[in-house]
């Protein structure tokens, strides 16, 4: 599995209206392309102006396919024509995915399935 996850920056005005306005997006790219798990970008509670973004695809192949589709170009454009300020985003491999609550109903750090 792969998450991105990062923050874009907008103009603390026009930040709402873009959130709102890619929800078509969002909910297309989840919809209508294999290996999307998740997609995600939604208005940081604590930051004004901040976008939150968190992803979740299957696999590497599901991912690039994503960035060849019109949904990430149409995405991008959207984002570009708020005026994005700042960006940081970043791709993670995940190799192991456990729940955070033990049979005991006890949150741990801890990843049973690899014996950690």
């Amino acid at each position: 599995m792969i998450i991105i996850a990062g923050i874009i920056d907008v103009p603390i005005e026009t930040r709402d209206a873009v959130v709102a306005e890619s929800a078509a997006l969002q909910k297309a790219t989840r919809d209508d392309e294999p290996g999307c798990l998740a997609y995600c970008f939604a208005a940081d509670p604590v930051v004004p102006g901040r976008i939150q973004v968190y992803e979740l695809w299957t696999d590497a192949a599901s991912l690039e396919a994503h960035f060849q589709h019109p949904n990430y170009h149409n995405m991008r454009a959207l984002l570009g024509a708020s005026g994005i300020l700042a960006a940081d985003n970043w791709k993670y491999r995940i190799d192991a995915k456990d729940p955070v609550y033990g049979a005991d109903r006890v949150a741990s750090a801890r990843f049973w399935s690899v014996g950690e």
